[in-house]
């Protein structure tokens, strides 16, 4: 039996080959199962069917994508150019197939699987909510390289489909019609039928209008591609993100020449996946596969959650549970206090499932329980009040009583360490962290927050829920700050110190994004809150040896907490931080950013030292998924490494010969380096 493929002939004479990998949930295009689609498209020819449906035997999606992992064991171009022509040989093998090919798609659809569906004459996708399509192929660095940079403009007509790869976002299946990506959208029941009726009446492909050839035209194509490239530029540097730029010269180039662009494609999609940016966001996917991989397959299953706090992240927390489907309570102290979060949280049904019954089938799982009906039949209890320690200790002795004896307890806290929150316990062991990140709906990480006593089964149950909610469950110990925020803080802190030299925030924030981080630490720092940031400093301050910046407190004492308040660093007018509209950088730059860089890392390296993760490369997960830090650069340990471990101490030394101890290097570096 085929390892791969296994294909059914029905009594229309219609060939059915399902895509079926042995021992695995997940459909990917690896080099044998490559291989062994090839011998199976041989083989279907020489029985001559009236078609060919292509579709999966799994439940969960079509087909992932290509093999990632390989990617990352890629030793040179010339190898990655081997593999990409074989992709094409194959692909063109299924075009030009003599019978009508029809891909047939339910569930995810992307990269390479996308690109298989291209090389079919028709494709059908069901308008299942979990089925996506689209090329995330620029999120590693590189753009579609077996045929779709081809293919897809050719179907949808060059601007559409520059944008899709450009984007590397996924559509829905009724989106996909819209774009002429697929033929038809249909439920799923119908989709079998659908593919019969493609191969017995053979419509015309689908060509786009002129209007959407024209943008290829060698005469529109440098006007096209400039647009293009400004469009690019405003989300991303080409100096850390070379692939966009890459795509629109390739296109610019080669479009509306077939043999050319294929060409084109394999060599600069091999070109870009063995260079330092790919392989670092490829490390980036891979340690986020990892994350996923530390929550087991348990028996525990949350049904119901019960939150307590109904401030911005209590409240987002219950939201996301539910758009999750899972059944939550939310309480706080009065209904008057729940009402913001209840708005806030239809505001992201209404964004995130579009269609009024699933939008108002959410909202009727949300309920407001400011009595606290919610906490005796709830699987998981999580508290999200404000950081104050005798609060949060109070709110355990009046829900301990009330909790299941399987429920988990688990509290939301940024900071402070389980073990002072769990004294007045009577089982002061059930208490995990579930330390979510703010805004909840965009940052996938939550920290599972451990201490000594906590049972392994508990452990395995908290990290269990936070991946069925769709989040990366990192574990780490019950520290001051824990991960993320302990190396956050030394980052934001030099930047209000830097603040204080009369630096402007502009010019800050500038040498963070220029070094690749997603937004400035001032920027941030509003953002986050000034009250939260002074919170967690003062916490902190110890640890970190690092006296709270007077500037930050003067500020939070006047009541400027950032954007929340419309001032704080910045004036912010509406949810937007008032900047000036170009500042060319300064000289000095690279020493700001080694001035806040440097102490994230140097951080981190204390984290490992201590032991708050396991290993380096759960910290860079950690710090890449929980603060955005510059994915191309691979996480703050694997950009030391980088740099060299020699370049790193000798600036850590310069900086505290400067500017004092806070820039001592930490004694783990010595081990490090070994």
């Amino acid at each position: 039996m085929n390892h791969y493929f296994r294909v059914e002939h029905d009594e229309q004479q219609i060939a059915w080959l399902y895509f079926d990998t042995a021992d695995a949930t997940t459909n990917v295009l690896t080099s044998e199962a490559l291989e062994a689609f090839d011998e199976q498209l041989i083989n279907i020819a020489q029985t001559h069917p009236k078609g060919l449906v292509i579709l999966s035997a799994k439940d969960g999606g079509f087909i992932a994508g290509a093999d990632v992992k390989a990617f990352a064991a890629i030793a040179s171009p010339e190898e990655a150019h081997k593999l990409i022509l074989r992709a094409h040989d194959i692909f063109h093998r299924l075009e030009a197939l003599s019978f009508p090919s029809v891909a047939l798609i339910h569930g995810y659809c992307l990269g390479g699987g996308l690109e298989l569906a291209l090389a079919c004459r028709y494709r059908i996708a069901s308008t299942d909510p979990a089925t996506r399509l689209g090329f995330p192929e620029v999120r590693l660095g590189i753009f579609p390289g077996f045929g779709g940079s081809v293919r897809s403009t050719r179907l949808l007509g060059h601007l559409p489909a520059m944008q899709l790869m450009l984007s590397g976002r996924a559509v829905s299946a009724r989106a996909a019609k819209r774009l002429h990506l697929v033929d038809h959208a249909l439920p799923r029941r119908q989709l079998k039928n659908a593919a019969r009726q493609l191969i017995n009446e053979q419509p015309p492909a689908w060509r786009p209008p002129l209007g959407k050839r024209l943008p290829g035209n060698a005469v529109l194509r440098p006007l096209v591609a400039r647009i293009l490239r400004s469009q690019v530029a405003r989300r991303v540097r080409r100096s850390h993100y070379p692939a966009p730029d890459a795509l629109i010269s390739h296109w610019q180039k080669t479009a509306g020449q077939p043999a050319g662009m294929y060409a084109s494609e394999a060599r600069q999609v091999a070109s870009l996946l063995t260079g330092e940016t790919a392989q670092n966001l490829i490390r980036v996917f891979l340690l986020q596969d990892r994350l996923k991989g530390l929550a087991e397959k348990r028996d525990f299953k949350a049904r119901h959650v019960h939150v307590i706090g109904g401030g911005v992240m209590g409240g987002d927390i219950a939201a996301w549970c539910v758009l999750k489907g899972i059944d939550v309570t939310l309480q706080d102290r009065a209904p008057e206090y729940l009402g913001r979060a209840i708005s806030r949280a239809q505001g992201l049904f209404r964004k995130k499932l579009r269609d009024p019954y699933r939008v108002q089938n959410a909202a009727d799982r949300l309920i407001a329980d400011h009595r606290g009906e919610g906490i005796k039949k709830a699987d998981v209890v999580i508290e999200a009040i404000f950081e104050d320690i005798d609060a949060k200790q109070s709110l355990y002795k009046v829900l301990e009583p009330q909790l299941k004896e399987t429920a988990i307890l688990a509290t939301n806290t940024s900071s402070i360490p389980l073990e002072k929150l769990a004294e007045n316990l009577q089982q002061p062991d059930r208490l995990i962290g579930l330390h979510f990140f703010n805004p909840v709906a965009k940052m996938p990480l939550v920290e599972i927050v451990t201490q000594a006593g906590n049972a392994p089964k508990l452990i395995a149950d908290a990290s269990s829920f936070t991946k069925a909610i769709g989040k990366l469950p990192l574990p780490v110990k019950s520290h001051p700050g824990f991960l993320v925020n302990r190396v956050l803080m030394p980052y934001l802190l030099e930047a209000v110190t830097l603040l204080e030299e009369g630096i402007a925030a502009v010019d800050i924030d500038q040498a963070a994004t220029h070094f690749g981080m997603p937004m400035g630490p001032v920027e941030l720092a509003d953002t986050v809150g000034l009250d939260i940031c002074l919170s967690v400093a003062e916490k902190l301050s110890e640890t970190l040896h690092n006296p709270v910046p007077e500037n930050l407190r003067h500020r939070v004492e006047a009541g400027h907490l950032g954007r929340k308040t419309g001032q704080g660093f910045y004036v912010w007018k509406k949810g937007k931080a008032q900047k000036e509209a170009h500042r060319p950088a300064t000289e000095k730059q690279d020493h700001y950013a080694d001035r806040m860089i440097l102490r994230l890392v140097n951080e981190s390296m204390a984290c490992l030292r201590e032991g708050i993760v396991t290993d380096a490369d759960l910290l860079d997960a950690g710090i890449i998924f929980g603060t955005g830090f510059a994915p191309f650069r691979g996480g703050p340990m694997h950009y030391a490494k980088n740099t060299g471990i020699e370049e790193i101490l000798s600036k850590l030394r310069k900086l505290e010969y400067t500017y004092g101890n806070r820039f001592t290097p930490d004694p783990g570096w010595e081990d490090f380096q070994t």
